[in-house]
Protein backbone atom coordinates (compact mmCIF):
# COMPACT_ATOMS: atom_id res chain seq x y z
CA UNK A 1 0.00 0.00 0.00
CA UNK A 2 2.36 2.75 1.19
CA UNK A 3 5.08 1.57 -1.21
CA UNK A 4 3.34 3.46 -4.01
CA UNK A 5 3.48 6.67 -2.01
CA UNK A 6 7.18 6.17 -1.32
CA UNK A 7 7.91 5.42 -4.97
CA UNK A 8 6.06 8.55 -6.04
CA UNK A 9 7.97 10.69 -3.52
CA UNK A 10 11.30 9.10 -4.50
CA UNK A 11 10.71 9.83 -8.19
CA UNK A 12 10.41 13.52 -7.33
CA UNK A 13 13.92 13.66 -5.81
CA UNK A 14 17.15 14.05 -7.74
CA UNK A 15 19.18 12.45 -4.94
CA UNK A 16 17.26 9.15 -5.07
CA UNK A 17 17.42 6.59 -7.86
CA UNK A 18 15.00 3.67 -7.80
CA UNK A 19 17.12 0.68 -8.85
CA UNK A 20 14.67 -2.19 -8.42
CA UNK A 21 11.91 -3.96 -6.56
CA UNK A 22 11.79 -7.46 -5.09
CA UNK A 23 8.82 -9.38 -3.69
CA UNK A 24 8.44 -12.97 -2.55
CA UNK A 25 5.40 -12.93 -4.84
CA UNK A 26 7.01 -12.20 -8.24
CA UNK A 27 3.76 -11.10 -9.85
CA UNK A 28 3.44 -8.24 -7.37
CA UNK A 29 7.00 -7.11 -8.09
CA UNK A 30 6.35 -7.18 -11.82
CA UNK A 31 3.15 -5.15 -11.49
CA UNK A 32 4.80 -2.63 -9.19
CA UNK A 33 7.87 -2.35 -11.42
CA UNK A 34 5.77 -1.64 -14.49
CA UNK A 35 3.76 0.99 -12.63
CA UNK A 36 6.89 2.89 -11.55
CA UNK A 37 9.15 1.99 -14.48
CA UNK A 38 11.78 0.22 -12.39
CA UNK A 39 13.14 -3.31 -12.90
CA UNK A 40 11.71 -6.16 -10.85
CA UNK A 41 14.44 -8.42 -9.47
CA UNK A 42 14.02 -12.17 -8.99
CA UNK A 43 16.35 -12.57 -5.97
CA UNK A 44 16.53 -10.42 -2.83
CA UNK A 45 20.34 -10.60 -2.80
CA UNK A 46 20.46 -9.25 -6.36
CA UNK A 47 18.47 -6.21 -5.27
CA UNK A 48 20.67 -5.70 -2.20
CA UNK A 49 23.78 -5.87 -4.39
CA UNK A 50 22.66 -2.90 -6.49
CA UNK A 51 21.17 -0.75 -3.71
CA UNK A 52 22.63 1.62 -1.12
CA UNK A 53 19.41 1.71 0.89
CA UNK A 54 16.10 -0.12 0.93
CA UNK A 55 12.49 0.60 1.79
CA UNK A 56 10.83 -2.43 3.39
CA UNK A 57 7.07 -2.48 2.85
CA UNK A 58 6.40 -6.20 3.10
CA UNK A 59 3.91 -8.08 5.28
CA UNK A 60 4.40 -7.34 8.99
CA UNK A 61 5.64 -10.78 10.00
CA UNK A 62 8.33 -10.65 7.29
CA UNK A 63 9.91 -7.43 8.54
CA UNK A 64 12.37 -9.10 10.91
CA UNK A 65 13.78 -11.38 8.21
CA UNK A 66 13.98 -8.63 5.59
CA UNK A 67 15.56 -6.15 8.03
CA UNK A 68 18.14 -8.74 9.08
CA UNK A 69 19.03 -9.55 5.46
CA UNK A 70 19.38 -5.88 4.52
CA UNK A 71 21.37 -4.98 7.63
CA UNK A 72 23.77 -7.89 7.15
CA UNK A 73 24.35 -6.61 3.61
CA UNK A 74 25.22 -3.17 5.03
CA UNK A 75 22.19 -1.38 3.55
CA UNK A 76 20.44 1.57 5.16
CA UNK A 77 16.81 0.84 5.95
CA UNK A 78 13.44 2.60 6.01
CA UNK A 79 10.84 0.11 7.28
CA UNK A 80 7.06 0.22 7.40
CA UNK A 81 5.20 -0.05 10.66
CA UNK A 82 4.70 -2.05 12.78
CA UNK A 83 8.33 -3.12 12.89
CA UNK A 84 7.57 -6.25 14.91
CA UNK A 85 4.54 -8.31 15.88
CA UNK A 86 6.26 -10.32 18.65
CA UNK A 87 9.02 -9.72 21.18
CA UNK A 88 11.25 -12.30 19.48
CA UNK A 89 10.93 -10.43 16.17
CA UNK A 90 11.77 -7.16 17.93
CA UNK A 91 14.87 -8.68 19.53
CA UNK A 92 16.06 -10.01 16.19
CA UNK A 93 15.56 -6.63 14.54
CA UNK A 94 17.49 -4.75 17.23
CA UNK A 95 20.37 -7.22 17.20
CA UNK A 96 20.68 -7.11 13.39
CA UNK A 97 20.55 -3.32 13.08
CA UNK A 98 22.89 -2.59 15.97
CA UNK A 99 25.42 -5.20 14.83
CA UNK A 100 25.48 -3.77 11.30
CA UNK A 101 25.60 -0.11 12.33
CA UNK A 102 23.41 0.97 9.41
CA UNK A 103 21.06 3.95 9.35
CA UNK A 104 17.58 2.78 10.33
CA UNK A 105 14.40 4.80 10.13
CA UNK A 106 10.86 3.79 11.10
CA UNK A 107 8.03 4.86 8.81
CA UNK A 108 6.08 7.17 11.13
CA UNK A 109 5.15 10.01 8.76
CA UNK A 110 2.53 11.35 11.18
CA UNK A 111 5.33 12.60 13.42
CA UNK A 112 6.41 14.89 10.56
CA UNK A 113 2.94 16.43 10.18
CA UNK A 114 2.90 20.25 10.55
CA UNK A 115 -0.34 19.94 12.54
CA UNK A 116 1.26 17.59 15.05
CA UNK A 117 4.48 19.62 15.19
CA UNK A 118 2.48 22.76 16.02
CA UNK A 119 0.57 20.90 18.72
CA UNK A 120 3.76 19.53 20.24
CA UNK A 121 5.35 22.98 20.35
CA UNK A 122 2.33 24.51 22.09
CA UNK A 123 2.16 21.70 24.65
CA UNK A 124 5.87 22.05 25.41
CA UNK A 125 5.44 25.82 25.72
CA UNK A 126 2.80 25.24 28.41
CA UNK A 127 -0.24 26.39 26.45
CA UNK A 128 -2.52 23.88 28.20
CA UNK A 129 -0.49 23.48 31.35
CA UNK A 130 0.45 20.07 32.68
CA UNK A 131 -1.08 17.35 30.49
CA UNK A 132 -3.61 15.18 32.32
CA UNK A 133 -5.01 12.95 29.56
CA UNK A 134 -4.74 12.15 25.86
CA UNK A 135 -7.28 10.90 23.35
CA UNK A 136 -6.21 9.58 19.95
CA UNK A 137 -7.86 7.97 16.95
CA UNK A 138 -6.64 6.26 13.81
CA UNK A 139 -9.82 5.03 12.17
CA UNK A 140 -9.87 3.67 8.65
CA UNK A 141 -11.46 1.43 6.09
CA UNK A 142 -10.42 -2.20 6.16
CA UNK A 143 -7.54 -2.80 3.69
CA UNK A 144 -8.32 -6.55 3.41
CA UNK A 145 -5.68 -8.59 1.47
CA UNK A 146 -2.90 -9.86 3.80
CA UNK A 147 -3.86 -7.27 6.44
CA UNK A 148 -6.75 -9.52 7.52
CA UNK A 149 -4.60 -12.68 7.58
CA UNK A 150 -3.09 -12.92 11.10
CA UNK A 151 -0.38 -15.30 9.87
CA UNK A 152 0.94 -12.48 7.66
CA UNK A 153 -0.05 -9.35 9.57
CA UNK A 154 0.22 -10.49 13.19
CA UNK A 155 -3.28 -9.18 13.87
CA UNK A 156 -5.99 -6.97 12.46
CA UNK A 157 -6.91 -3.35 13.14
CA UNK A 158 -4.99 -3.37 16.41
CA UNK A 159 -1.67 -4.30 14.82
CA UNK A 160 -2.31 -2.07 11.80
CA UNK A 161 -3.52 1.18 13.35
CA UNK A 162 -2.33 1.47 16.96
CA UNK A 163 1.37 2.20 16.44
CA UNK A 164 1.06 5.58 14.66
CA UNK A 165 -0.84 7.25 17.51
CA UNK A 166 1.11 5.35 20.18
CA UNK A 167 4.24 6.94 18.73
CA UNK A 168 2.70 10.42 18.76
CA UNK A 169 1.66 10.01 22.40
CA UNK A 170 5.12 8.83 23.42
CA UNK A 171 6.78 11.70 21.59
CA UNK A 172 4.38 14.31 22.98
CA UNK A 173 4.82 13.20 26.61
CA UNK A 174 8.47 12.17 26.39
CA UNK A 175 7.72 8.83 28.04
CA UNK A 176 6.46 5.38 27.11
CA UNK A 177 3.27 3.90 28.55
CA UNK A 178 3.65 1.39 31.37
CA UNK A 179 0.43 -0.60 30.91
CA UNK A 180 -2.20 -1.10 28.24
CA UNK A 181 -5.71 -2.53 28.43
CA UNK A 182 -7.34 -3.47 25.13
CA UNK A 183 -10.76 -4.60 24.00
CA UNK A 184 -11.32 -5.89 20.47
CA UNK A 185 -13.98 -7.62 18.41
CA UNK A 186 -14.75 -8.61 14.83
CA UNK A 187 -18.50 -8.04 14.83
CA UNK A 188 -18.54 -5.45 12.07
CA UNK A 189 -16.82 -7.33 9.24
CA UNK A 190 -16.83 -10.89 10.65
CA UNK A 191 -13.13 -11.37 9.92
CA UNK A 192 -10.62 -13.89 11.25
CA UNK A 193 -8.99 -10.92 13.02
CA UNK A 194 -10.29 -7.91 14.94
CA UNK A 195 -11.83 -4.98 13.07
CA UNK A 196 -12.44 -2.97 16.25
CA UNK A 197 -9.64 -2.07 18.66
CA UNK A 198 -9.92 0.25 21.65
CA UNK A 199 -7.06 0.84 24.10
CA UNK A 200 -6.57 2.46 27.49
CA UNK A 201 -2.96 3.36 28.35
CA UNK A 202 -1.30 4.59 31.53
CA UNK A 203 1.98 6.53 31.66
CA UNK A 204 4.60 6.84 34.44
CA UNK A 205 3.67 10.50 35.05
CA UNK A 206 0.06 9.56 35.81
CA UNK A 207 -1.31 10.64 32.42
CA UNK A 208 -3.86 8.24 30.95
CA UNK A 209 -4.89 7.91 27.32
CA UNK A 210 -7.49 6.30 25.10
CA UNK A 211 -6.77 5.16 21.56
CA UNK A 212 -9.30 3.96 18.99
CA UNK A 213 -7.60 2.18 16.09
CA UNK A 214 -10.62 0.52 14.54
CA UNK A 215 -11.36 -0.22 10.90
CA UNK A 216 -14.67 1.56 11.42
CA UNK A 217 -15.03 3.49 8.16
CA UNK A 218 -17.35 1.97 5.50
CA UNK A 219 -15.90 1.00 2.13
CA UNK A 220 -17.56 3.99 0.45
CA UNK A 221 -16.27 6.55 2.94
CA UNK A 222 -14.86 9.76 1.50
CA UNK A 223 -11.33 9.04 2.73
CA UNK A 224 -9.34 6.14 4.17
CA UNK A 225 -9.67 7.35 7.75
CA UNK A 226 -8.17 9.85 10.15
CA UNK A 227 -5.40 10.52 12.63
CA UNK A 228 -6.43 12.81 15.49
CA UNK A 229 -4.89 13.56 18.86
CA UNK A 230 -6.13 15.75 21.70
CA UNK A 231 -4.45 16.65 24.97
CA UNK A 232 -6.37 17.79 28.04
CA UNK A 233 -4.31 19.89 30.43
CA UNK A 234 -4.76 21.91 33.58
CA UNK A 235 -5.39 25.08 31.53
CA UNK A 236 -7.32 23.75 28.55
CA UNK A 237 -7.53 21.35 25.62
CA UNK A 238 -5.56 21.30 22.38
CA UNK A 239 -6.41 19.14 19.37
CA UNK A 240 -4.63 18.17 16.16
CA UNK A 241 -6.37 16.73 13.10
CA UNK A 242 -3.49 15.61 10.90
CA UNK A 243 -5.43 15.25 7.65
CA UNK A 244 -7.99 18.03 7.96
CA UNK A 245 -6.48 20.00 5.05
CA UNK A 246 -8.78 18.55 2.40
CA UNK A 247 -11.59 19.48 0.05
CA UNK A 248 -14.81 17.56 -0.53
CA UNK A 249 -14.97 16.48 -4.17
CA UNK A 250 -18.32 15.45 -5.68
CA UNK A 251 -18.53 13.85 -9.14
CA UNK A 252 -20.99 11.94 -11.31
CA UNK A 253 -18.70 8.91 -11.39
CA UNK A 254 -17.99 6.47 -8.58
CA UNK A 255 -16.84 7.23 -6.02
CA UNK A 256 -19.22 10.16 -6.16
CA UNK A 257 -17.78 11.76 -3.01
CA UNK A 258 -14.19 11.72 -1.80
CA UNK A 259 -11.69 13.94 -0.04
CA UNK A 260 -8.78 15.52 -1.89
CA UNK A 261 -5.97 16.62 0.37
CA UNK A 262 -4.05 19.83 -0.21
CA UNK A 263 -1.76 19.73 2.82
CA UNK A 264 1.86 18.66 3.11
CA UNK A 265 2.82 15.31 1.59
CA UNK A 266 3.99 13.25 4.54
CA UNK A 267 5.47 10.61 2.22
CA UNK A 268 7.60 13.35 0.66
CA UNK A 269 8.70 14.55 4.09
CA UNK A 270 9.51 10.99 5.14
CA UNK A 271 11.66 10.25 2.08
CA UNK A 272 13.45 13.58 2.42
CA UNK A 273 14.32 12.86 6.05
CA UNK A 274 15.55 9.37 5.21
CA UNK A 275 17.64 10.46 2.22
CA UNK A 276 19.16 13.29 4.24
CA UNK A 277 20.05 11.01 7.14
CA UNK A 278 21.75 8.52 4.82
CA UNK A 279 23.64 11.16 2.84
CA UNK A 280 24.82 13.10 5.89
CA UNK A 281 25.42 10.11 8.16
CA UNK A 282 23.17 11.46 10.92
CA UNK A 283 20.52 9.82 13.08
CA UNK A 284 17.08 9.96 11.45
CA UNK A 285 14.24 11.73 13.24
CA UNK A 286 12.30 8.45 13.54
CA UNK A 287 14.56 5.84 15.04
CA UNK A 288 14.70 2.11 15.68
CA UNK A 289 13.86 2.82 19.32
CA UNK A 290 10.76 4.75 18.24
CA UNK A 291 9.56 1.90 16.06
CA UNK A 292 10.14 -0.80 18.65
CA UNK A 293 8.55 1.25 21.45
CA UNK A 294 5.35 1.63 19.41
CA UNK A 295 5.42 -2.05 18.47
CA UNK A 296 5.67 -2.88 22.16
CA UNK A 297 2.32 -1.14 22.76
CA UNK A 298 0.65 -3.18 20.01
CA UNK A 299 2.22 -6.43 21.22
CA UNK A 300 1.04 -5.79 24.80
CA UNK A 301 -2.41 -4.80 23.52
CA UNK A 302 -2.74 -8.14 21.72
CA UNK A 303 -1.87 -9.93 24.96
CA UNK A 304 -4.36 -7.80 26.89
CA UNK A 305 -7.15 -8.48 24.40
CA UNK A 306 -6.52 -12.19 24.79
CA UNK A 307 -6.36 -12.16 28.59
CA UNK A 308 -8.96 -9.49 29.32
CA UNK A 309 -6.58 -7.81 31.75
CA UNK A 310 -4.20 -4.83 31.64
CA UNK A 311 -0.72 -5.88 30.50
CA UNK A 312 2.66 -4.23 31.17
CA UNK A 313 4.24 -2.77 28.05
CA UNK A 314 7.56 -4.54 27.43
CA UNK A 315 10.81 -2.68 26.81
CA UNK A 316 12.07 -3.88 23.44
Amino acid sequence: MHAHGYAHAAREREDIELVGVWDHKPERATKFGRRWEIPDVEQMDALLDRADAVVIASENVRHADHIARAAEAGKHILCEKPLATTESEANRIREAVEAAGVTFMTSFPCRLSPAYSAMRTRVQDGAVGAVLALCGTNHGTCPFDWFVEPAESGGGALMDHVVHVADLMRDLLGESPTTVYAQVNSLRLNLACEDTAFLHLTFPSGVFATLDGSWSRPSGYKTWGDVRLSATGEKGVIEADLFAQALDLFTDEAPTHREVGYGSSLDRELLAAFAGSVAEGREPPLTLDDGLAASAVAIAAVQSAQSGEPVPVPVL
